[in-house]
């Protein structure tokens, strides 16, 4: 049975979505990757997009969403949830009740950035590469033997090492 992760964010248009694709890429069969906002954007920013695709991904599959799409009864079972927005003072960060384990990995929005294109494109390639370490310290993790205490510990630790 695959290990459930929420990735949290506020328009679930950039980071939450880069987060799903470089989980459900790097954890295999293991790791069921989702994401969702508080305030979706409707659609994935077109740049975040344009990278993904260069990178091999299949965009179709990525949406931005609601999270209240996980909240009902038929919802997936989340094992973790992971808030991916850059500063919980500026930004909205949900909390998902119910969750056994959760934690907040930090970044800065790249839909954000204003000026040419290659300016925003860089700001995505920049937080798909601070992303990615993340996702492999996660998949390195073996969750399917961990206690809940001691996954919201190695989640916490993951964050320490990469800030």
């Amino acid at each position: 049975m695959a290990f459930n992760v929420l990735i949290l964010c506020t328009g679930n248009s950039a980071r939450s979505v880069m987060a799903e694709a470089l989980l459900g890429r790097k954890g295999g069969s293991r790791f069921k990757a989702y994401s969702a906002g508080s305030k979706p954007a409707g659609a994935v920013n077109p740049v975040g997009a344009a990278l993904l695709e260069e990178k091999g991904y299949d965009i179709g599959a990525y949406s931005s969403k609601s999270w209240d799409v996980f909240s009902g009864p038929d919802a997936p079972k989340m094992d973790a949830v992971i808030t991916v927005c850059g500063n919980a003072a500026e930004e909205t960060c949900p909390l998902w009740p119910g969750a056994p384990v959760q934690v907040h990995w930090g970044f800065s929005d790249p839909a954000a950035i204003e000026g040419p294109y290659a300016e925003k494109y860089a700001a995505f390639q920049e937080i798909y590469s601070a992303i990615e370490p993340y996702m492999e310290a996660l998949v390195a993790l073996p969750v399917e033997k961990m206690a809940p205490t001691e996954l919201q510990h190695a989640l916490q630790a993951i964050a320490k090492k990469y800030q």
